[in-house]
C-alpha cells in the first residue's frame, strides 16, 4: 500500500473515531433500552442511510426483536408502544419528515439518528441521537471536515454505532450468538 492511501485510511478512520467519541453514550443506552423494550420497530433511511439502517435491522431481527423496515409489504401498522427508527444526516430528509409525522399520529414513539441536532427532523423527534459527521447537507465550501464524500462519514458512523447497539442490545435481550445464528436466513 502506498503512503497515499495510508494516510487516506488513517485520516478516514481517525474521523470516525472522533465522530464516535462524541456521540453521547447515555442516548446509545437509552435508544438501545427504547428498542428493546418496543412493541414493534419500524426503521427507515435513504440513500447510502438505508443500507446501514437496512443491515441494523437485519441484526435487530437476528436478536428476535420484532422488526420491519418501510416499504417491504410485510411491514405492520405501528402504534402506541412501538418505535419507528428513522435516519436523516441532514435533518431535513422529506420522506423521513412525513414518516414521523404519521408514526407520531398512531402513537408511536420517534427515534432519530441525525447529524443536525437544530433540523426539522430533530424536531419531530422524541428521542435523538445525534452523530456528529459530515453529511450532503455540510459537504462543501468551508463546511466541510472530512475527506470522505459526500455523507459517507456519517454513513460509516452509522454502522459502527449500529454494530455497538447491537452488542449492548444482545446483553439487554439475553440473545446467545446460537439464537442469533439460528435465526440467520438459509435463503442464501
Amino acid at each position: 500500500m502506498s503512503d497515499q492511501n495510508e494516510n487516506l485510511f488513517r485520516t478516514a478512520l481517525d474521523e470516525l473515531g472522533a465522530v464516535l467519541a462524541r456521540v453521547d453514550e447515555g442516548r446509545i443506552d437509552a435508544a438501545c433500552n427504547m428498542l428493546a423494550d418496543a412493541g414493534r420497530i419500524v426503521v427507515y433511511g435513504c440513500g447510502r442511510e438505508a443500507l446501514q439502517v437496512k443491515g441494523f435491522a437485519m441484526r435487530l431481527y437476528h436478536l428476535g426483536l420484532p422488526v420491519s423496515v418501510v416499504g417491504d409489504m410485510t411491514t405492520p401498522p405501528l402504534g402506541p408502544g412501538d418505535v419507528f427508527l428513522a435516519s436523516s444526516g441532514p435533518g431535513e430528509t422529506s420522506t423521513v419528515l412525513t414518516l414521523m409525522r404519521v408514526a407520531r399520529e398512531a402513537g408511536a414513539t420517534n427515534l432519530l439518528l441525525t447529524a443536525q441536532s437544530g433540523g426539522s427532523a430533530a424536531r419531530l423527534a422524541d428521542t435523538t441521537l445525534l452523530i456528529p459527521a459530515q453529511t450532503m447537507a455540510n459537504d462543501q465550501g468551508p463546511q466541510r471536515t472530512s475527506v470522505l464524500p459526500m455523507g459517507s462519514l456519517f454513513e460509516g458512523a452509522l454502522f459502527l454505532l449500529f454494530e455497538v447497539m447491537v452488542l449492548k442490545l444482545k446483553a439487554l435481550t439475553g440473545a446467545s450468538p446460537e439464537a442469533m445464528r439460528a435465526r440467520h436466513t438459509n435463503m442464501e
